[in-house]
């Protein structure tokens, strides 16, 4: 189905952070991509970095990397996940990226002398971004999610410029407002008076809601939703309730039984008399909810305090886990706690283990410890970015000799330069969207674990580092069992180290988990989900 012209709907948030627009916003498109339509969404990150390619995860959470190499907000991974679909650098608007756009015109002279101002200028660049992905002719709606608060100085200049857009759009584009109806124990009641005052400051901003989403631990009930509706100005069937769910992934069916995507359809004037398709997306669920088996894998890490820095790798582990209807249950490690006295106690009653990509040296020595012992004792290991590193760091020191081998990021004068600075980085002073990112070849060798896993002979990752193996050591590692499994076919950098006489020791050096969905599980997490569940029946 198509339609003309693209509609547009912008999805705010009020009362507080944190509430799930990206998942609600997700939801939607997943119930109007089920009726036919092309969706695709996009976030608007009201802080002034540039991207988040250079913020800390316990600032951030998961830096997620599109196709086309943009450093983006980890949102992005759930539309994708949700829609199956890849996004794009047009996908993720941040202040800064407005301002320098802005500035860099100006100082091309582009405004033809006049003064620079946040209106109209800066809603203006704003505006323009949000229209790009529209005016591309391949989608019927775009989503756009306004990071942050309403009445938050920085999302300011984005509500004035979705407020002008409204008037363009006319009748293409509706608000949704997602806010916060809080259960008070102390009195037994939900509260609706953070949702008005959340809505009379959207009000304020000349932005008036047409459907409200409302975040609430217990039922609304149709008394409530008539009161709310009455006070913030909104039809009582476009006061839609999202109630706390076990899983991200039961929310579109929520939305669903809310009656979300026809309100929208209803306000949009789309007479729309199509059969909701989400056959596969059930069948998910109800693998999800109902497994068969479970494993236990360690994921080991520097940043565990916050687990959304690895929200990419645990959405793929629950994708890859329903496709064997195996739970995953995930135990949490960090780095630093891991020693050569305990790590036999950290990782007792793991069925096997995932070392997380990162930067820097704190935890490396952890990392390098649990490697030992699970090629030691034959416990499946997958190793991610740094997570392939070290593993290559680890058998060059204790398999191949070269004492104290290191990556060079972390010891410049190490004798064994295992893993190196790649060559065109060795210039790069900058920090900011300077690494290798986004989609590159890999050329899998035949008869491989990782080749049995993709079921082809080639394909293509996402990639975001500075350092890779070094290959004048390529021929070492290979006769003493370390094969570089995955080549890429322009640089010859090594994508894919395998252990031979090991039931699964892989490390790559791209970051499969940005492509894993619920459509189409990534077939390493998969692989290595299914030697889990292997070396669990041993």
């Amino acid at each position: 189905m198509s339609i003309s012209p693209t509609k547009y709907i912008f999805v705010t948030g009020g009362v507080t952070s944190s509430l799930g627009k990206g998942i609600i916003s997700a939801s939607l498109g997943k119930l109007l991509m089920g009726r036919g339509y092309s969706v695709t969404i996009q976030k608007l990150d009201p802080y002034i970095n540039v991207d988040p390619g250079t913020m800390n995860p316990y600032e951030h959470g998961e830096c997620y990397v599109t196709e086309d190499g943009a450093e983006t907000d980890l949102d992005l991974g759930h539309y994708e996940r949700f829609l199956n679909s890849p996004t794009s650098q047009a996908n993720n608007v941040t202040t800064g990226k407005i301002y320098q756009t802005v500035i860099n015109k100006e100082r091309e002279g582009a405004y033809l002398g006049k003064t620079v101002q946040i209106i109209p200028h800066i809603t203006d660049e704003i505006k323009r971004c949000i229209k790009l992905l529209g005016q591309t002719g391949k989608y019927d709606f775009v989503i756009t999610e306004i990071g942050g608060t309403v009445g938050d100085i920085e999302s300011l200049p984005y509500i004035e410029a979705v407020r002008q857009l409204k008037w363009e759009l006319g009748d293409d584009s509706l608000f949704i407002h997602l806010t916060l109806v809080p259960f008070l124990k102390a009195s037994g009641e939900l509260k609706t008076k953070p949702t008005q005052h959340s809505v009379k400051t959207l009000l304020e901003s000349g932005i008036q809601p047409d459907i409200l989403v409302c975040r609430t631990e217990h039922e609304l009930g149709v008394d409530i939703k008539r009161k709310i509706a009455l006070f913030c100005n909104v039809e009582k069937e476009a006061v839609i309730e999202s109630i706390d769910v076990e899983s991200i992934y039961e929310v579109p069916i929520k939305m669903l039984d809310e009656g979300l995507d026809k309100v929208v359809l209803k306000k949009l004037n789309l007479q729309d008399s199509t059969k909701l398709n989400l056959k596969h997306w059930n069948s998910f669920l109800k693998k999800l909810k109902n497994p068969k088996k479970k494993v236990s894998i360690g994921l080991i890490g520097k940043y565990i305090e916050l687990k959304d820095s690895y929200k990419s790798i645990s959405e793929a582990f629950i994708h890859a886990g329903t496709t064997h209807n195996c739970a995953v249950e995930v135990k949490w490690i960090h780095a630093e706690n891991i020693n050569s006295k305990n790590i036999k106690n950290q990782l007792n009653g793991l069925d096997g283990i995932l070392v997380a990509p990162g930067f820097g040296d704190r935890g490396i020595q952890g990392k390098i410890e649990a490697i030992k012992y699970v090629r030691e004792n034959n416990i499946p290991f997958f190793g991610i970015c740094l997570g392939m590193q070290c593993a290559v760091i680890e058998f060059a020191r204790n398999v191949m000799g070269f004492k104290n081998a290191h990556t060079t990021e972390i010891d410049a004068k190490t004798k064994f330069p295992v893993i190196d600075i790649m060559e065109k980085q060795k210039k790069i002073r900058k920090k900011g969207g300077t690494m290798r990112l986004g989609a590159y070849p890999c050329k899998i060798k035949n008869g491989s674990k990782t080749g049995k896993a993709y079921k082809k002979n080639s394909t293509t990752e996402r990639h975001r580092h500075r350092y890779e193996f070094n290959n004048s050591f390529l021929e070492d590692f290979k006769n003493m069992g370390m094969c570089a499994t995955g080549i890429n076919p322009d640089s010859n950098l090594v994508e894919i180290i395998e252990i031979e006489n090991h039931p699964w020791f892989v490390g790559v050096q791209f970051h499969p988990e940005y492509k894993s969905t619920v459509a189409k599980p990534h077939p390493l997490f998969v692989d290595f989900i299914k030697a889990c569940i292997n070396q669990k029946t041993l």
